[in-house]
């Protein structure tokens, strides 16, 4: 974004989980290719939004990236916790949050997240359902999010049903990846391996792409 562009909305990166499954290893700079997962998601929401920040307890493993690092503001509160965090931290109107562990998020996908809108959640739903870790919230949800937690649900979901939404349907998602890959995220070495298959198969087809072009100009 150019330094002339007023601040209507920023991105948040959620990196505050314990990755028991994943042996506490930090899922945002796991590698996927040739790009670690935290380079590519800073690459492409900084396309789109200005600031982009991180929400994390440990700032250590994000030093150098030239980006503010945001501990919990409540402990043990999950990702409805990261999300309060993230709109308390944000200086904008409304923020992109997205999970740390997503590395096939599209430029296309944050692009339609990013447009102007009025309602306070905009979110796509996959075939899996509602994907509120990858959405765009406006600041005034922070008071609804606040009250969930100190009831002590913290299901994203029941936060959801008392805001104004605008989905994303499955339809739309599909025009922005194909090959449905969008919401693949690591929860467990299974979960990564898998997403290093489809980095190597998305490599090879880009390479015979290349090759067949060469061959025939």
């Amino acid at each position: 974004m150019t330094s002339d562009t007023p601040p209507r909305l920023a991105a948040a990166i959620l990196a505050g989980g314990l990755a028991r499954r994943m042996g506490g290893a930090n899922k945002a700079r796991l590698r996927i290719g040739d790009e670690r997962i935290v380079d590519r998601q800073l690459r492409l929401l900084r396309e789109v939004a200005d600031p982009v920040f991180i929400v994390s307890n440990d700032p250590k493993p994000f030093a150098g990236l030239g980006v503010d690092v945001f501990p919990d503001r409540v402990a043990s509160a999950g990702p409805l916790g990261g999300i309060y965090t993230a709109l308390r931290a944000s200086p904008c109107g409304r923020t992109l949050i997205v999970a740390c562990d997503l590395p096939y998020l599209s430029l296309p996908l944050l692009h339609r997240l990013a447009a102007p809108s009025s309602v306070d959640l905009v979110v796509p739903r996959s075939e899996r359902g509602l994907e509120p870790l990858c959405a765009t919230w406006a600041s005034s949800c922070a008071d609804a999010i606040w009250r969930r937690i100190q009831s002590g649900n913290l299901k994203t979901a029941l936060v959801v049903e008392e805001l104004q939404v605008e989905e994303l349907g499955p339809d739309l998602l599909a025009s922005f990846d194909p090959h449905d890959r969008l919401f693949v995220n690591i929860n467990t070495p299974h979960d990564y391996e898998r997403a290093q298959r489809l980095s190597r198969v998305e490599s090879k087809s880009s390479r015979d792409r290349i090759m067949d072009v060469s061959k025939h100009p």
